[in-house]
């Protein structure tokens, strides 16, 4: 009996069926209990085999994704910050996705705007679409680097390919003119394919002193607000509100 199941997980090592192999004992040992049929037997093995590549899977988009430690929209506090409860619930439908429509997060730091980003990213990325987190530094570097360096290359045709970006922290440092011109023409390319998510403490009307041209800010602008939804984050800072000391209180 022990020399068949090392054959078996030999065998499954070799056609690469590691969550067969993985789970072998345990279902062998269940379906003796069971009294389970050939058939069922053999059902069982393949279905835990489909679960295993599904976690697999998973588990690399979600960390492609980039997605920042804590995601979880289920600790989120919608309310402290302004979103009703139901708004929440509708955006992690993620039915705007699919309708391609775009969402402007705005407010003061700290009041949760790359949390709620960051949660609805990672829904999405567990819903099965290609969704990425990336901040406004790593974006322009891509912009920057990708014609010399062949990961920032995979990177720029990665996110050109997507369902959802998420750009967090847009216009927080001022970007020179070929930049400038080169995110524009990024987020030209994808906007009528992908959905964009940005989170943002500066009102439109700083975007162009940002970008030191108010014609691409305007343009950038009609992209981005053409199909959105902007909400707005209000409330003190969380950081702020529960600031750590290394000094006894």
């Amino acid at each position: 009996m022990e020399t068949q199941k090392q054959e078996i997980k030999q065998l499954c090592s070799k056609f690469m069926l590691t969550g067969m192999g993985a789970n072998l004992e345990g279902m062998v040992s269940n379906a003796e209990k069971q009294g389970m049929g050939f058939m069922q037997f053999t059902l069982t093995l393949l279905q835990s085999e489909v679960i295993h590549r599904q976690s697999k899977d998973e588990a690399k988009r979600l960390k492609v994704a980039g997605l920042p430690r804590s995601t979880d929209l289920g600790q989120y506090d919608a309310e402290k910050n302004g979103l009703k409860t139901d708004r929440l619930a509708q955006l992690r439908e993620l039915n705007w996705i699919d309708q391609l429509f775009n969402m402007v997060l705005m407010g003061p730091s700290g009041t949760g705007k790359t949390f709620l980003a960051a949660g609805l990213c990672r829904d999405a990325v567990k819903a099965g679409y290609k969704a990425y987190f990336r901040s406004m530094e790593d974006i322009v570097n891509t912009l920057k680097t990708k014609d010399f360096v062949k990961s920032q290359m995979m990177e720029y045709k990665r996110l050109l390919k997507a369902n959802m970006i998420v750009l967090d922290d847009i216009m927080l440092f001022p970007l020179e003119k070929n930049l400038a011109v080169a995110f524009f023409n990024f987020i030209n390319h994808i906007y009528e394919s992908t959905s964009i998510v940005v989170t943002t403490n500066k009102k439109p009307t700083e975007w162009a002193k940002m970008l030191d041209d108010e014609v691409i800010a305007t343009a950038l602008l009609d992209r981005l607000l053409f199909k959105c939804e902007v909400v707005n984050l209000t409330g003190d800072s969380y950081r702020l509100q529960n600031r750590k000391t290394f000094f006894e209180s």
